[in-house]
């Protein structure tokens, strides 16, 4: 059986979202920022998950419209490390946008991540647009937020879960001694 490397993570990754353009952009930042917090500290598992955060949106893989579920399930199947598929659902506040799509019992299937290691996942995602520039935490919630209309399950969680997405962004930041904004 193949390891679960980051090599194998970008593959897998690559293979489902490649094609998505600015989704692969974004994942590749969203995997670099992860990988300099790994250097600086946080668990390895957060840069196997970022490479993998946003597979739950290819279209082999989507199925509940909640692409953390999604990526998880899918991940599961293959057999992925357990904290990384634990990692992959509940990324950047996924509970907060399961509850919004009446899916919290499907989300809570899955074990709840290491807080730490989820939050490193978080400030690098919250601080990559969706075209892979580098953009402050306040900047990208905004923008999730003017790009779904105010009555979508994703803007509606946003707007719910903004003030914890800065609380795991902050302890992140902190904690690798980075900047939450950068």
């Amino acid at each position: 059986m193949e390891p679960w490397t980051v090599e194998r993570g970008r593959a897998i990754a690559q293979s489902l979202v490649g094609s998505l353009g600015r989704r692969w952009d974004h994942t590749v930042q969203v995997a670099r920022r992860a990988e300099d917090l790994v250097a600086a500290g946080a668990d390895p598992a957060v840069a196997l998950a970022a490479w993998l955060h946003d597979i739950g949106y290819a279209p082999s893989v989507a199925r509940t419209d909640l692409h953390a579920l999604d990526g998880a399930r899918h991940l599961s199947i293959l057999g992925a490390p357990r904290e990384v598929v634990s990692l992959v659902a509940y990324h950047t506040g996924a509970e907060f946008e399961a509850v919004e799509r009446g899916l919290a019992s499907e989300l809570h299937a899955f074990d709840r991540p290491d807080q730490a290691a989820l939050d490193a996942l978080t400030l690098a995602d919250l601080t990559t647009d969706p075209a892979g520039g580098v953009v402050g935490v306040d900047e990208r919630l905004a923008e999730i937020l003017q790009r779904y209309p105010a009555d979508h399950p994703v803007h509606r969680a946003i707007e719910k879960s903004s003030p914890y997405l800065r609380e795991c962004a902050q302890r992140a930041a902190t904690m690798f001694d980075r900047v939450a904004g950068t």
